[in-house]
């Protein structure tokens, strides 16, 4: 099974809240719940920005994020990578059609995946 596959088989079993974490260019992190974020066909994340402040300034900084979940076996799966800001277009459409109306989804942040993780074990990407 290739990564896709199974990170796509993991995030359809994940229960309880996704962290999303930044890191600033000093080398401090910021982590925040998102509830408003979707897994697309390429294995990226979609995650909304409704009401980044400190995520929204690492990302300008470094753009590197990492997203954390737990499968209902309660296995924990880390995912790595660059981040993208999108304003329009297709990511931006998909992050607004998964957003609740109640909140803004100012901007679509893209994870684009370069180290997948499940505990201890690394999947080769």
């Amino acid at each position: 099974m290739d990564h896709r596959e199974l990170l796509r088989e993991a995030w359809q079993r994940r229960e309880g809240p996704v962290v999303f974490t930044t890191v600033s260019k000093e080398g401090v992190a910021n982590s925040v719940y998102i509830l408003s974020v979707t897994l697309d066909s390429y294995a990226n994340f979609i995650i909304a920005d409704n009401y980044f402040y400190k995520t929204r300034q690492n990302i300008e900084e470094t753009a590197q994020g990492l997203l954390l979940f737990i499968t209902d076996e309660g296995k924990s799966f880390q995912v790595k990578g660059d981040l993208s800001v999108h304003t329009s277009g297709p990511y931006y459409d998909e992050m607004k059609r998964v957003t609740p109306t109640k909140f803004p989804g100012h901007k679509a942040v893209v994870l684009h995946i370069k180290e997948l993780y499940s505990g201890s074990t690394q999947y080769e990407l």
